[in-house]
């Protein structure tokens, strides 16, 4: 089991992805927290949503959320996968889950993920992150206590810097 860093504390990962190249729509699902891909879920959303209590989405930075939004519900987590550090693509796509889909559970990034990057995450709607492996979890934690006060409003701080400090 891999480790998480979610609430600014590491916890173990529990969260298995359905990622595999071979064709998951006619296979036996397994059991367990999984993240199911768009393609996986639209193909078998029934069964899914009958068989776990618990339903996890996998995105990749390409993922069009608009064919999506009507079953956000269902999901308690979901994983936006960096397939570079440098694709920023996966930013866009956590505010506009929050913003625009207001999408309360878990975003969780995924993929190559380093820790430079865990506060900006947080600034856009991530509350989850599992560092690319060979990453040490604990040092990222620092990443969060580094900067105190960003000047951009975002969702997580709406107001700018200057309309906080006249209030």
């Amino acid at each position: 089991m891999s480790t998480l860093i979610k609430n600014q504390t590491l916890v173990p990962d529990t969260w298995q992805p359905l990622v595999a190249e071979e064709d998951l729509a006619a296979q036996a699902l397994p059991e367990g927290d999984l993240l199911f891909p768009p393609a996986l879920w639209q193909a078998r959303k029934n069964e899914i949503i009958s068989r776990y209590k618990r339903i996890g989405l996998w995105l990749e930075p390409d993922t069009d959320l608009e064919a999506l939004a009507a079953d956000l519900h269902y999901f308690v987590v979901i994983a936006i996968n960096f397939p570079k550090f440098a694709d920023g693509r996966g930013y866009s796509l956590a505010r506009l889950l929050r913003e625009r889909y207001h999408y309360e559970g878990e975003i969780r990034a995924v993929g190559d993920v380093l820790h430079d990057q865990l506060f900006l995450m947080k600034r856009v709607g991530f509350d989850a992150w599992a560092l690319k492996d060979g990453k040490d979890a604990q040092a990222a934690l620092e990443a969060f206590a580094t900067f105190k006060n960003p000047y951009q409003g975002a969702v997580d701080e709406p107001a700018p810097l200057y309309h906080r400090r006249s209030a």
